[in-house]
């Protein structure tokens, strides 16, 4: 098993341009289109988690999903298949950089990478979207976040926690919903 977490998180390795949400979308379309070893809803939930804690995102998420399939170690192996591709690759960069720097053919392919993978991370947020979003009031309160983020420039940890509380407090009314329509 470890083996197999170590080997396909070096496979996502040799595609991460884009960052993190290129995984993500390789992610979501081996486990849970394909193995259904997650659902679209614990892949948010690992990126959710992900995303909020320190470091990088798609480290975290490798983590939590490394060791939710083999413990400790699991989550080490899909650590370390993730970053073996894109540490060799930075070590003969920066090995090179002077000469890649001013390289056209290099920023040109760069330019290229980066075009194609926008619709790769479009598709897995479009996806994560749907699969957060349950009932109504989710709308309202991403729609409320994108505004306190990118127009009142609230620091995120600030977003993470009031959109927990707002979650709980969603989930707590229509769980009353629920038990007083069973009872009715």
């Amino acid at each position: 098993m470890l083996a197999k977490l170590y080997i396909q998180f070096l496979k996502f390795g040799c595609f991460t341009f884009g960052g993190g949400w290129s995984i993500v979308a390789q992610m979501k379309e081996l486990y849970v289109n394909h193995d259904h070893t997650l659902t679209d809803e614990e892949l948010l939930d690992l990126t959710s988690i992900g995303r909020s804690l320190p470091g990088t995102m798609i480290g975290n998420i490798a983590m939590f999903y490394g060791h939710r399939m083999s413990g400790f170690w699991g989550g080490a192996a899909c650590v370390f298949g993730m970053i073996t591709v894109p540490m060799l690759v930075l070590i003969i960069i920066t090995s090179f950089y002077t000469a890649f720097q001013s390289n056209i053919w290099v920023a040109s392919a760069m330019k290229g990478v980066r075009t194609a993978v926008a619709p790769v991370i479009l598709s897995a947020l479009m996806g994560m979207i749907k699969s957060a979003f349950k009932v109504p009031p989710c709308y309202i309160v991403a729609g409320a976040m994108f505004v306190l983020y990118f127009f009142f420039r609230v620091n995120c940890v600030w977003l993470v926690v009031i959109g927990a509380v707002l979650g709980l407090c969603i989930c707590e009314y229509y769980e009353r919903v629920k038990h007083h329509d069973a009872a009715a």
